[in-house]
């Protein structure tokens, strides 16, 4: 037997806010230390029946991954994007 865990995914400015619904208890710790205020309530239910976080302004986010590390649950997963290398001209 496999347990499989579901996820949302939004595109934000600088990457990719992965949240896991079945994992999130909606503590609000993530929300709460943020330092761009980019998450909000979410109408997706999370593991007790709470809302869980989406990032609502998303072009705020800057990637950080203070939610992520915040979070006691594993609820929330960042991908960064990867910064293009500019060519040097010789």
């Amino acid at each position: 037997m496999s347990l499989t865990i579901d996820k949302i995914t939004f595109k934000v400015k600088k990457g990719i806010f992965n949240i896991f619904p079945q994992l999130c208890k909606g503590c609000g710790l993530c929300k709460e230390k943020c330092p761009h205020g980019v998450l909000d309530w979410s109408d997706e239910l999370g593991l007790y029946g709470t809302p869980t976080v989406e990032p609502i302004y998303s072009e705020e986010c800057t990637a950080c991954k203070m939610c992520e590390n915040s979070c006691p649950d594993c609820a929330i997963k960042i991908e960064r994007k990867k910064k293009e290398k500019k060519e040097k001209d010789k």
